[in-house]
């Protein structure tokens, strides 16, 4: 059988569908380039023209998906009504929510080290709503330094746990509560710091170093 023929920058696509396709079916690692590139009926040195190793794929096919989650998220937010804690509950929902019904994916966008620029990062959602939070008088400003890692490591602890059979909810219905009360006792917890509280140490992710530094080397991970 021939080998298909693509359209400048079709193949690539094809190559990150097929890949995120193995994902789903054998697991974060249980895949080759080589496996993909016969997925979409071309050899694997014409994948090489677009991705130089299974990593560059991997970190691709990360940086794609993690787009696709940041649009979630911020549709999410902007959906919600209620009261301040609200869009900050809607994330949290819609975040558990997208790692139950994609574990593979959500597990395989977690881990690829350094990935390309993301145009709607959900750290950056993140970080907006709680920004928006001490505009509205909903968080102490004094508590605001480093409260969106607590966030974060609170609702994608509860979904890890979730997928892992190690917390079990009755019905997706208790899983949107159970994320409610997670986001509430965080930011409660927030609210009762003191304002002279210790300096905490200063959390950080690949994004917010890239951030920081946009001219640093990529993390080779």
């Amino acid at each position: 059988m021939g080998k298909k023929r693509y359209h400048h920058g079709e193949l690539r696509e094809a190559l990150l569908d097929a890949a995120e396709a193995l994902v789903r079916e054998r697991g974060a690692e249980g895949w080759s380039l080589r496996e993909a590139s016969l997925q979409v009926g071309v050899s694997p040195s014409a994948a090489y023209h677009h991705f130089s190793s299974r990593d560059a794929l991997v970190r691709a096919l990360s940086g794609r998906v993690l787009a696709r989650l940041g649009e979630r998220l911020s549709l999410a937010v902007h959906e919600a009504s209620g009261d301040d804690q609200q869009r900050l509950i809607a994330y949290a929902r819609s975040y558990i929510t997208w790692v139950l019904d994609d574990p593979a994916v959500a597990r395989l966008a977690f881990s690829a080290g350094e990935v390309p620029p993301v145009p709607t990062h959900p750290h950056h959602v993140l970080s907006v709503e709680v920004d928006r939070l001490v505009d509205t008088d909903g968080l102490s400003p004094s508590a605001r330094p480093g409260a969106e890692y607590l966030l974060w490591a609170a609702i994608h602890g509860l979904a890890t746990l979730l997928v892992a059979d190690l917390v079990r909810l009755d019905d997706r219905a208790a899983v949107d509560l159970q994320a409610e009360r997670l986001v509430r006792t965080v930011l409660n917890g927030l609210a009762q710091e003191h304002p002279a509280a210790p300096a905490w140490p200063q959390a950080r992710t690949a994004y917010t170093e890239r951030l920081a530094d946009p001219e640093a080397p990529p993390d080779p991970r």
